[in-house]
């Protein structure tokens, strides 16, 4: 992450995660939705045009997070619109605010 109010006002106000632990480490940043916990570094030279990160969450209710989602406004990426893949998973896809693609899955 570049910005750290910028990480958690997209991930707590768009993608309904909560802030966790009992501190507050400058550069460091711990969310949670669910299950599924993502912890943050501060970087704040990452170039968002360069940036190939990327994670894969599992989900067990992939057609209601995805329209939660979509309720909530959220921007899913134009090549990763929920879709039935030929590998066995419901998938699908966005970008944060420093590019770090997000793809969400679910097997069916």
């Amino acid at each position: 992450m570049r910005d750290k109010s910028i990480t958690r006002e997209y991930y707590v106000n768009k993608l309904n995660f909560r802030e966790f632990g009992s501190a507050d480490f400058e550069g460091y940043l711990m969310l949670e939705r669910d299950s599924i916990q993502i912890h943050f570094f501060e970087f704040k030279d990452l170039d968002p045009t360069q940036n190939y990160g990327q994670v894969y969450i599992r989900t067990d209710n992939i057609d209601l997070l995805y329209q939660d989602f979509l309720n909530s406004g959220v921007s899913i990426h134009p090549s990763g619109h929920l879709q039935s893949k030929p590998w066995g998973q419901r998938e699908f896809s966005l970008l944060d605010p420093d590019n770090n693609l997000l793809t969400f899955g679910q097997s069916f």
